[in-house]
């Protein structure tokens, strides 16, 4: 009898020793949350807006951790190679996980380098630009580029950004020549437009709707598929004259490869509940994002098809890495 329960006492320290989740009663300590961005973009909105929330269910702080540079590459890096107990998390997009692995050669890590915990919002783009030039419309844009090539300015946060990607189409499919100007991060090209340094911006909608609202930037157009509610006077690029012009980004938490199914799994549930909860549901709506939730499963097939796509808008436009 005593040798029997030596030997379940034994499995079941075995187990503990396996599963940390089990041995830490996960989480016992913070957790940080990166966003390989500056503060002031799309994605540090949306990480602030979600970690008081997540820090309530969780019973443990969630501190942001701004690591920008790279377009997101050493951030996402710095969380790929940090250890896989649940207490570093990402807050990940198409740029840094699934377009920078297939631009950039030196990129070091891929799709297996992380666990998916769940996809929960996609955003568009809108092109901005100061609202002192004589440019009203996309069809303006196009004429006034033509007249002075490479003399237009745009602003992007990385050459591996779904915001450069859809510039770059634009050039492709309009034939114009415009001057790149490559930032950190989201915010700065926005307050170069406004401040006259840069001629525009394409850029998720989250950090320049308030600008476009306030008359502090003129919006042109956006890359969804049919108009905001945020800002319903502003025309798709469809409507421009692009017809089938649609880019579109999507925001997600990740954690490092082999983090254990468990906490992942508590991961999911907690950012589910609180995705739901009204305050946070309508502050995400209320930045132009669309919002729902996802299983874990289903945000993994999610990123494989989404590499697919992104590998063929690539290649239509024949993009290099810059």
């Amino acid at each position: 009898m005593e040798e029997t329960l030596l030997i379940i006492l034994l499995s079941f320290v075995g187990l503990m020793m396996m599963n940390p989740a089990v041995a830490l009663d996960y989480p016992n300590r913070h957790i940080r949350l990166v966003v390989p961005w500056p503060p002031g973009g799309g994605i540090d909105i949306t990480a602030r807006a979600i970690s008081p929330k997540l820090t309530e269910n969780l019973g443990q702080s969630v501190i942001i951790d701004n690591r920008p540079g790279a377009a997101g590459m050493i951030g996402t890096d710095a969380t790929a190679r940090a250890a896989p107990d649940g207490y570093t998390l990402i807050l990940g997009a198409a740029g840094p996980h699934a377009i920078l692995p297939l631009l950039n050669p030196k990129c070091p890590y891929g799709l297996k380098e992380f666990d998916e915990v769940i996809h929960f919002a996609d955003t568009f783009y809108v092109m901005v630009v100061n609202p002192s030039l004589p440019i009203n419309t996309v069809e303006q844009l196009i004429q006034a580029a033509k007249l002075k090539p490479g003399e237009l300015t745009i602003g992007s946060s990385g050459s591996a950004t779904p915001a450069f990607i859809s510039g770059e189409l634009f050039r492709v499919r309009s034939g114009v020549n415009l001057n790149p100007v490559f930032y950190k991060g989201a915010g700065t090209p926005v307050l170069e437009v406004m401040a006259g340094q840069i001629s525009m911006t394409i850029e998720t909608i989250s950090p320049i709707l308030p600008y476009v609202q306030s008359k502090k930037l003129r919006a042109l157009a956006m890359t969804a598929s049919q108009r905001s509610n945020q800002i319903p006077t502003v025309p798709t690029f469809a409507e421009s004259g692009f017809p089938g012009f649609e880019v579109v980004n999507w925001y997600g938490i990740l954690v490092p490869a082999k983090t254990p199914s468990t906490i992942i799994q508590r991961l999911n549930k907690e950012l589910t509940s609180l995705i739901k909860i009204p305050e946070v549901h309508d502050r995400l709506v209320g930045f132009g994002l669309e919002v729902f939730t996802s299983t874990a499963e289903e945000f993994t097939k999610f990123r494989k098809l989404d590499m697919v796509k992104w590998a063929k808008i690539i290649k239509d436009i024949n993009l290099q890495y810059q």
